[in-house]
């Protein structure tokens, strides 16, 4: 089964659900935003995609500028910081195989499949 952390109102993210649909496979939606994973289950998706945790931070999003960007934090209090924000989660996450990507670009999609 593919897992897809997966939030509606992002266009990538829809992007890459369409991708996953048109498999045929079977996929399990997770959105995130309403069913955020914790932190055990966080640090276990950083450890799958392969990256740090700060890799998997959109830096952009103003909660970050506001509260954490001039903080020195460490890999923990950054997974605690998604955990409690989620949408500071990249966007979408899709997992198979024992195998994840960032779903930006699409490429990355179609690699796992």
């Amino acid at each position: 089964m593919i897992k897809i952390y997966h939030n509606p109102r992002c266009q990538k993210s829809r992007e890459g659900l369409q991708l996953l649909e048109s498999t045929g496979k079977e996929i399990k939606i997770i959105k995130y935003l309403e069913d955020t994973p914790t932190i055990s289950e966080l640090t276990q998706i950083i450890k799958t995609l392969g990256i740090s945790p700060i890799e998997l931070v959109r830096t952009k999003e103003e909660i970050w500028k506001k509260k954490y960007k001039d903080l020195a934090l460490s890999d923990q209090e950054i997974i605690a910081a998604m955990v409690e924000n989620p949408r500071l989660i990249e966007r979408p996450i899709v997992i198979h195989d024992n195998k994840a990507v960032i779903g930006r670009p699409l490429k990355n999609i179609e690699a796992i499949l």
